[in-house]
C-alpha cells in the first residue's frame, strides 16, 4: 500500500509549513502573510458555525493571535490549515460556552449586517421577480434549516462542502473519528432534505 502523502507534497500546504516556520521565528511578515491566506476561510467557518449573532471579525482575529502565541508548538505533521481550523473551533465553543453563562445580549439586536451563509445560489442568469423570489424564498428556508442543526452538524457539513476537507481532516477538527464525522454528515443532510422537503420536491 503506497504511504500517504506528506503535507509538503502539496505546494499550498508547503507554503503554510514554510511561513509558519517563519512566524516560529518571530517573522510577522510570515505572520501577516499566513493572515491574508486564510483570514477568509476562517471567518467563514465561524460564521457558519455560530450564525449571525457574534462578530465574526473579531473571533476570527482572536484566532490568528492564538495561532501567534502557539506557534512554537506547531508540527508540520498535518497540514497547517487542519490545524488552524481546530484552533477556531476550540475558540468558538469556549465562546459560546461562555455566553451561554453570560447571557445579557440580545441575538435580535446582533442580527443586523448578517453574513452570506455561503449556501448562496450562484446563478448570474436574468430573473423574473416571481423566480427571484423563489429563490430567495429557498435562500432563507436553507438558512433556517441549517440554523437548527447542532453545532457539530453544521460544522462537518461547512467543512465538507465548502473547504473540500477530507473525513480524516474533519475528524482531526471535530477532534472524532471518520464514522462519527460520516455519522454527523449522514444525520445532518437527512435533517437538510427533510427541512427542505417541499422546495426539493
Amino acid at each position: 500500500m503506497p504511504a500517504a502523502p506528506s503535507p509538503e507534497d502539496d505546494p499550498d500546504a508547503s507554503r503554510d509549513i514554510a511561513l509558519m516556520r517563519g512566524v516560529q521565528q518571530g517573522d510577522m511578515d510570515a505572520f501577516h502573510d499566513l493572515v491574508e491566506l486564510h483570514k477568509n476561510r476562517v471567518a467563514g467557518v465561524i460564521a457558519r458555525m455560530v450564525g449571525p449573532q457574534f462578530d465574526h471579525s473579531e473571533l476570527a482575529h482572536e484566532v490568528f493571535v492564538r495561532v501567534w502565541k502557539s506557534a512554537a508548538r506547531y508540527q508540520p505533521s498535518a497540514r497547517f490549515s487542519t490545524w488552524l481550523l481546530t484552533i477556531a473551533r476550540n475558540l468558538v465553543l469556549n465562546e459560546v460556552r461562555y455566553r451561554n453563562r453570560h447571557a445579557t445580549v440580545s441575538l435580535e439586536n446582533e442580527r443586523q449586517d448578517e453574513p452570506t451563509s455561503g449556501w448562496e445560489i450562484q446563478d448570474h442568469t436574468t430573473h423574473t421577480p416571481s423566480k427571484a423570489l423563489e429563490e430567495t424564498e429557498l435562500q432563507e428556508a436553507i438558512d433556517r434549516a441549517m440554523e437548527t442543526l447542532p453545532e457539530v452538524q453544521r460544522t462537518a457539513i461547512h467543512l465538507r462542502r465548502f473547504e473540500g476537507l477530507s473525513y480524516d481532516e474533519i475528524a482531526e477538527i471535530l477532534q472524532t473519528t471518520v464514522p462519527s464525522v460520516k455519522s454527523l454528515l449522514f444525520r445532518a443532510r437527512t435533517q437538510l432534505r427533510e427541512a427542505l422537503r417541499d422546495f426539493l420536491e
